[in-house]
């Protein structure tokens, strides 16, 4: 059973998997740091300065209700879902620029060409 459990932890989906997840949160990290502290403070600042909020986060509606949190989520989102488009994208223009054109079909095998050349000597 151990044998069977490092064979499948050690296959390359599961590792690449693996990486896929630690670069992810590393990126949602990225984002976060760009939404607390770049675009909040340039483009919302006049919106939380109007409300006497230092950061979204704070928003609130019937003093409870803690919008602020999902909008910044939601934005957040909105990032990471357009940089993946981007990068998917990318990669798929890729794809079709490696794409090899289909090659010749293969000449048939000799005894069919023989049966061939066969089949047109007795039409004539």
């Amino acid at each position: 059973m151990l044998k069977e459990f490092k064979a499948f932890a050690m296959r390359g989906n599961v590792i690449d998997l693996a990486i896929g997840v630690i670069i992810g949160g590393a990126f949602g990290a990225i984002v976060s740091s760009l939404i607390n502290d770049v675009i909040t403070p340039l483009v919302l600042k006049p919106a939380l300065d109007a409300a006497h909020l230092s950061k979204l986060e704070d928003l609130t509606v019937f003093g409870a209700v803690k919008y602020g949190k999902f909008l910044g989520a939601t934005i957040n989102f909105i990032i990471i879902a357009f940089v993946l488009f981007l990068i998917v994208k990318g990669i798929n223009a890729s794809k079709k620029k490696e794409e090899v054109k289909p090659a010749a079909p293969a000449a048939p095998p000799a005894d069919i060409q023989l049966l061939t050349e066969i089949r047109d000597l007795l039409k004539k």
